[in-house]
């Protein structure tokens, strides 16, 4: 099946435009909602953790101990990327089973990710898209969601490629300035898409 991979910095306005994709029939995989649920129900990555971050990693009920990670995590690197490594292969891993849920019917599928690029797995997608929104919108939406600071708004802005570096490996993109219709953009992509799935569904045949 033709994939589509989706994402942006943080406050670009990825989930709104994956809602327009839904409305128009397309399943979207939330890799960033997905990430967070499979950390307490796939048995491997769950183990993967704790062998690598203690067993405190977990509550007793199960539940992951966010609070023990991210002291970890926060602020170091390496660490940051042991964690990575052990939940992006369980991702994929969620993918594939989610995509073969998927009726044969449908022409394409989408898999939005907030680091697409940075976790690579771009690479197992037949196009890509990026969300691009300026920094006072992003700013302005971000501190009003999330009650945030423009420096925490920044700290976590610096956890990501940014839109310049994105931009170079995307191959599409919507333009998230509040000015241009995201309805618009996302119906002319759509119609591209089907044209390519097509194509490539009957290339595959």
């Amino acid at each position: 099946m033709y994939k589509v991979g989706i994402t942006g910095g943080i406050g670009s306005g990825k989930t709104t435009a994956c809602k327009v994709f839904e409305v128009l029939g397309i399943p979207v995989f939330y890799a960033d909602t997905v990430a967070k649920e499979i950390m307490c129900t796939d048995v491997l990555l769950m183990e993967g953790i704790k062998s690598t971050f203690g067993k405190e990693s977990y509550f007793e009920d199960g539940k992951l101990n966010n609070k023990h990670i991210a002291g970890i995590v926060f602020n170091n690197d390496e660490k940051l990327a042991k964690l990575n490594a052990l939940v992006h292969p369980a991702v994929f891993r969620a993918f594939d089973a989610w995509e073969a849920t998927i009726p044969s019917t449908v022409p394409y599928t989408l898999k939005e990710a907030a680091i697409l690029f940075e976790s690579g797995s771009y690479k197992l997608c037949d196009t890509t898209i990026l969300i691009i929104a300026p920094y006072e919108v992003k700013l302005k939406r971000l501190m009003q969601r999330d009650g945030v600071t423009e420096e925490q708004v920044m700290a976590r802005m610096d956890k990501q490629l940014s839109d310049e570096e994105k931009t170079k490996m995307a191959d599409h993109f919507i333009v998230n300035d509040e000015q241009q219709s995201i309805i618009e953009q996302v119906l002319a992509l759509h119609r591209e898409f089907l044209k390519s799935a097509k194509k490539s569904n009957s290339t595959n045949a």
